[in-house]
């Protein structure tokens, strides 16, 4: 991998939100003194995630923290390290995940532009640098690529930790991916790795199908032009799914999830819908042996599984092009939000 300059800067690039529904705007804010467990990182890639996309649209409810940070999945280099530091090095690479990890669990730095505080979280990657929490990151595997290991910080561990760790699949059984983005392709190429004899692909978007079907899926389907219910019937010849794993983070796409799965399936959802929405689900259908769980970052260990999960994906030779197929300049880091919001792209990766 490149070697970067190590010489610390006294300030940061950063994409700021202010308000909810407007674009980020980008400001120089100088970087205060590293406090005990904080590290400070270069960063070479940030990934956009749809939880972003929620923050800066106020579908979590209310933002007391604003004006703010934001991202929280990257891949960088670490330049300073504050004191009781003993994870990481200067010099070394790492993996930036929202995901906790060994380490200080170190509070978010705060940083000032004129005489306006903006808040971060223990976590941010919208910037050229960034000060994180020692236990939110991990050592790189010395041969990974700096493009592909922004993706470890969040898709990866969350959407291939529910299949290794979680469901625990095997090669018989049957499993329904509702929305093959980011998380939900990772999910996918998990059960591929697996060798998973059905796997189908769910989304309302023909690109991400298109990448799903070359990604390992059998089968794929688009609800918005066939009956969702009537083809997964036919698909696996009246016996429904074993696993179906939501990562559209909708009400309807989780619901729709529960009810393909058989009597003896597991629904299991990555992403949750937006604040006070709700599930409904036929407390039968539990009776009758069905089941429905949360994960949270498919229970990953991050020091651990993201270099198990690296290297089943090398000897797999997955095709990550396909993937991170669109990468953004820093400063055009809204045009890369309002792509992705509209379905235009997979996942948007954004390079300093």
């Amino acid at each position: 991998m490149k070697s970067y300059s190590l010489k610390k800067p006294n300030y940061i690039n950063a994409a700021v939100l202010f308000k909810k529904n407007t674009p980020l705007k980008i400001l120089k804010l100088k970087i205060p003194k590293l406090k005990t467990g904080q590290v400070l990182i270069k960063l070479i890639y940030s990934g956009i995630c749809r939880s972003q996309l929620m923050e800066i649209e106020g579908l979590r409810g209310k933002d007391p923290y604003l004006p703010h940070l934001l991202g929280h999945e990257g891949f960088g280099e670490v330049i300073e390290i504050g004191p009781k530091v003993k994870k990481v090095k200067v010099g070394q690479k790492v993996i930036l995940s929202w995901i906790k990890g060994k380490g200080i669990n170190a509070d978010g730095p705060i940083y000032y532009f004129n005489e306006t505080r903006i808040n971060a979280g223990p976590i941010t990657t919208f910037s050229d640098f960034t000060i994180i929490a020692e236990n939110r990151v991990s050592a790189a595997p010395k041969s990974i690529n700096p493009i592909e290991g922004v993706l470890f910080g969040c898709a990866v561990p969350t959407g291939s930790g529910m299949v290794f760790n979680e469901l625990k699949i095997n090669s018989k059984k049957t499993i329904a991916i509702f929305g093959v983005g980011g998380i939900g392709i990772f999910s996918l190429i998990a059960c591929k790795i697996l060798k998973v004899k059905k796997i189908v692909a769910i989304d309302i978007n023909e690109k991400k199908l298109h990448i799903a079907k070359k990604l390992g899926a059998t089968d794929i389907v688009n609800p918005l032009k066939e009956n969702l219910v009537k083809k997964i019937n036919i698909i696996t010849s009246g016996k429904m799914i074993d696993y179906a794993i939501d990562c559209a983070g909708k009400v309807n796409t989780i619901e729709d999830a529960f009810n393909i799965i058989n009597n003896n399936g597991t629904c299991i959802f990555a992403s949750h819908p937006e604040k006070n929405k709700k599930i409904k689900i036929d407390p039968f259908e539990l009776i009758k042996g069905k089941k429905i769980i949360g994960t949270w970052g498919g229970s990953v260990n991050p020091d651990i599984d993201l270099r198990k999960f690296y290297f089943k994906m090398k000897n797999s030779k997955i095709n990550f092009k396909l993937i991170n197929s669109h990468v953004y300049k820093f400063k055009d880091i809204n045009k890369a939000l309002k792509d992705f919001s509209i379905g235009k792209v997979l996942r948007p990766i954004i390079k300093f």
